[in-house]
């Protein structure tokens, strides 16, 4: 039983995890909180399920298409909207209330396509599992975990090691210095918001694969609890955002297996105050100090 709610703990961490890195990347950018990443989420996987059940596409195909439509549509988002907000010197609230129209914009035009109704998804994996000791993985799980640290390698590697990364870190320190250094600062942005909506995506996909079914309220559910796992973690802090999306999934699989499942939320919501009165930076995020 314990081995078995470890696994469905990490399982589901691992999709918090995967929603989250993509906020925490435009956050670390532009400390801009987009609330249109819910959206997003549920926008790829459903690009994904009528790719692959109505088209009748292979799952690897369908899931590369729906990233990258998704991802164009988050960069058109940018560039449409955010860029010209930034030009005309609007500040981050505004912003940030765009993000949020455009989300519920993208939630409502996926009802009047799709319905409200719960649509399931189909398991590319179908049904496949392994069972050792007294536990079950299912091949869903194996991918959901092994996705979650790929992503994250990945996304590391492309922040701290390449020239890409380096402008996004730079500019996130200073957007005129970098403007004045060369940096094409609105490319760089475009590329982050990009990557960052392909990373909801991709978290959306696999969240609705592993439950089978996908459905419009998953906006909501997500966005509190992509905003709670950053918080907890660090918010613009990539590691933080795997750290705190995994807290939070073991919390709750935890809580809803041994007490039950009215309080998984409670207990999840009352370790993020207490870690946020003791530090207020998130677990792995940094202390900024606002020089005059």
């Amino acid at each position: 039983m314990l081995l078995q709610q470890l696994i469905n703990g990490i399982t589901l961490g691992a999709t918090y995890a995967l929603a989250t890195v993509g906020f925490s990347l435009v956050y670390g950018v532009l400390e801009l909180a987009n609330f249109a990443n819910g959206a997003f989420y549920i926008l790829g996987a459903y690009f994904a399920m009528v790719l692959y059940a109505s088209m009748g596409m292979n799952f690897a195909v369908s899931l590369a298409l729906a990233l990258a439509g998704t991802g164009i549509l988050g960069a058109a988002m940018d560039a449409g909207l955010l860029r010209p907000i930034r030009s005309k010197g609007g500040t981050r609230t505004s912003m940030m209330i765009s993000t949020l129209g455009v989300g519920t914009a993208i939630t409502n035009l996926i009802i009047v396509l799709f319905g409200s109704e719960t649509k399931r998804f189909p398991d590319a994996f179908g049904g496949k599992r392994l069972e050792f000791a007294s536990a079950v993985v299912t091949y869903k799980q194996l991918f959901t975990i092994l996705l979650c640290i790929v992503v994250m390698v990945v996304l590391s590697i492309l922040v701290y090691r390449t020239k890409l990364g380096r402008a996004m870190r730079a500019i996130s320190q200073n957007p005129v210095a970098a403007r004045l250094m060369g940096i094409d600062t609105n490319t760089v942005i475009l590329l982050t918001f990009f990557i960052g909506t392909m990373c909801a995506a991709l978290s959306g996909t696999v969240v609705s694969m592993y439950l089978g079914s996908l459905d419009t309220t998953m906006y909501s559910s997500v966005n509190i609890k992509m905003f709670a796992s950053a918080i907890l973690g660090g918010v613009g802090s990539l590691p933080g955002a795997v750290l705190g999306g995994m807290i939070l999934g073991m919390l709750e699989t935890f809580v809803s297996g041994y007490i039950s499942t009215a309080y998984k939320d409670v207990f999840s919501f009352a370790i993020l105050i207490l870690v946020l009165l003791f530090r207020p930076a998130g677990l792995l995020g940094q202390r900024t100090i606002k020089k005059v």
